[in-house]
């Protein structure tokens, strides 16, 4: 046997924070050095931070990513760990991984594709490495080689593919497996969607058993730079078996999750398949390390994934955990001293409430009360907290804003569940301020505004009017405030801009309403992980949603506003991600809501392409969002769409003329 101790790194890294994501990946070495770890893999980029976005045109990010490389090598005395950084070769930009040695620079590795869909803008930075074989680049005087090259260290062979690198049908792995390589590494910057986790055990269960290796996967972790979200997760495979995997989206600083291989069973499976092989002059070159590989002890494999993901609840279970660690590292890094939300009652803002307290828990759960604390040693407020309920009522200020069109149910719905999360809870009564507006303009006018001619208006202003007081409890408390709208409202722009948009983060702009409403129902029967639920819901799932702008008796509710959520989201998903014509979602529609009639789907697919395209200029002005799937309206990093535009009037009118 050949025994090796590998490891999958992963680190919560801040893009530009030098001397903090040193210290991280420092930590992430020594624990792995502690796990008796000889071959370690650490994420893409986790030098520099992956989302330094046009930072990477700065030379002083390059300057202080090698400064921070070379500051590295002496903590991997003894060991070979891979980091990620960016680097500057020939006047072009590189996304590379530096293979260290026993505290020395062994080699890089340049990415060959770059992720330049969704969230990802790589092309705008980077240059692919498309040539064979390898140039050098010079450290201290010495001269290293970068570029399509594999390492022999000792008598192990190390090749990389770079996160995108396994995403594509022409990987490296299918080179590197000509040349015998027995250990393929990945670092990572793979940001979270529903359901990815499978698509990415499939590339790594499948790389290691078509090329005969072990895999290692290695991936950021956390909010990193505001709108991605990293899983984390490390991954380890050998001849298409997983032999150790990490837990999802921690509270961590860094982890590493270790598995002992055999590197001659995966010599055995490349001997049995009998295939092609290459010689150095066709493939780049192998860079030759003297290193001594510790005899250990073999080690049982047993992959445990954490019980919640096999829950028959997992994308709930993802939604909420991934909500949380993203407020929580987005507040902490951010360094405002928790969060404030207009909570009227209804489900957008009662979830973003659920999620705040729900951090709490987990981070204390997960971290201890004094760890908690510790990572959040900033805020003095909560420094001498000694309950979770006591950190909540410092940390999660909620305000109720009535107005004389609010209900009873939205208020008692506010107030119940303010109460049961320990929220501080403020009743304010708006009404006044809203009056004065409205009197204001209409003695400016010559005319009182009244519901038949001004509806918009009157409806604008009284969630306008709500801003300046939920802003001034945001400023009074150093805090963030969270804007409540969600990804069905931007769609169509079903909100006031500089109202219910008010906010510094809007955390569920990416999550659309229907979904949201399943996932409070869910927290209040089931509940995160089957023990944290909150039947306090009941009160906010009861209602129909409402924005509750015009008069009681006029029975306001979005639905009716709009059209059916489902409906709404599926025209969304249809026409905005999947690019379709009118038409087409009309027949789409058509097929899957037979119980609607063909004039009332008409002038859904109609209502949903006007307001579109009226309202990108909303869009544009929305506070940041997470990213959560691969359905985001987001128009700076997502779905760019012209703010003026025709209108799609031709495909409407071809929609007008069908039977």
């Amino acid at each position: 046997m050949k025994l090796i101790k590998v490891g999958a790194g992963v680190v919560n890294q801040t893009p530009l924070d030098w001397e903090g994501n040193f210290q991280r990946i420092v930590g992430a070495i020594e624990q792995a050095r502690a796990q008796g770890v000889s071959l370690l893999c650490l994420p893409e980029l986790c030098i520099s931070g992956y989302g330094c976005e046009d930072a990477f045109f700065a030379p002083n990010t390059f300057r202080q990513s090698l400064k921070y490389l070379l500051a590295l090598r002496p903590h991997t005395r003894g060991m070979v760990v891979s980091v990620g950084l960016p680097l500057l070769v020939q006047n072009k930009a590189f996304n590379c991984a530096c293979l260290l040695v026993d505290g020395n620079i062994a080699g890089f590795v340049a990415k060959k594709f770059l992720a330049g869909n969704g969230i990802h803008y790589e092309p705008r930075w980077f240059t692919p490495w498309t040539q064979e074989g390898y140039t050098t680049v010079r450290i201290e005087g010495k001269d290293y080689k970068v570029g399509d090259i594999y390492f022999r260290v000792g008598d192990i062979k190390i090749g990389f593919e770079i996160c995108e690198d396994a995403w594509v049908a022409n990987r490296p792995g299918r080179q590197l497996y000509l040349h015998g390589i027995d250990v393929i590494l990945n670092p990572s910057a793979s940001h979270f969607a529903f359901g990815k986790l499978e698509v990415r055990k499939r590339f790594i269960l499948d790389g290691s058993r078509a090329f005969g290796v072990t895999y290692v996967y290695s991936n950021l972790l956390g909010n990193e730079a505001g709108r991605a979200i990293y899983d984390g997760g490390g991954i380890i495979a050998c001849n298409g078996q997983l032999i150790a995997v990490g837990e999802r989206l921690t509270f961590d600083d860094y982890n590493v999750t270790p598995a002992v291989i055999d590197v001659e069973l995966s010599r055995l499976a490349q001997v049995q398949m009998q295939t092609q092989f290459a010689v150095d002059k066709d493939f780049g070159h192998v860079v030759e390390v003297d290193f001594n590989f510790p005899d250990i002890r073999p080690e049982a494999w047993h992959p445990q994934e954490a019980g919640w993901e096999h829950s028959p609840f997992l994308k709930e279970e993802e939604f909420a955990r991934a909500m949380m660690l993203g407020l929580f590292d987005y507040m902490r890094k951010s360094r405002s001293r928790g969060f404030v939300i207009s909570l009227s009652g209804g489900a957008d803002s009662s979830a973003i409430s659920v999620l705040c307290r729900m951090l709490i828990d987990e981070g204390i759960r997960q971290l201890g009360l004094d760890g908690f604390k510790q990572k959040l040693s900033y805020f003095q407020a909560i420094q001498d907290c000694q309950t979770a309920d006591e950190i909540a009522q410092k940390m999660i200020t909620v305000a109720y804003q009535a107005t004389r069109n609010s209900s009873e149910t939205t208020r008692r719905a506010a107030e119940e569940l303010a109460k049961a999360i320990h929220a501080k809870y403020h009743y304010l009564d708006v009404d006044a301020i809203i009056q004065q507006y409205i009197d204001l303009i209409s003695r400016s006018i010559g005319r009182p505004l009244n519901w038949e001619q001004d509806d918009l208006t009157l409806q604008n202003i009284q969630a306008r009017g709500r801003a300046p007081s939920i802003w001034m409890l945001a400023n009074l408390k150093n805090a963030l405030l969270l804007a409540t709208s969600n990804r069905s409202e931007a769609a169509v722009g079903y909100a006031t801009m500089d109202g219910d948009t008010a906010g510094g983060l809007s955390p569920i702009a990416g999550i659309d309403k229907a979904y949201l409403r399943r996932w409070l129902r869910w927290m209040e029967t089931e509940g995160l992980g089957g023990r944290y639920r909150l039947p306090a819901l009941r009160y906010v799932n009861e209602q129909q949603p409402t924005a509750e702008l015009r008069p009681p008796d006029s029975k306001q509710t979005d639905e009716a506003d709009l059209m059916p959520y489902e409906v709404l989201d599926d025209i969304e998903e249809a026409a905005i991600r999947d690019k379709r014509a009118p038409v087409d979602c009309y027949r789409l529609l058509k097929e899957k809501y037979p119980q609607y009639d063909a004039a009332t789907i008409k002038e859904w697919v109609k209502k949903f392409f006007r307001l579109w395209c009226r309202n990108q200029w909303k869009r544009e002005r929305y506070a940041p969002s997470f990213h959560l799937d691969d359905a985001n309206l987001d128009p700076k990093t997502w779905c760019r769409f012209p703010i003026l535009s025709g209108g799609f009037e031709v495909e409407l009118r071809a929609l007008d003329e069908m039977e």
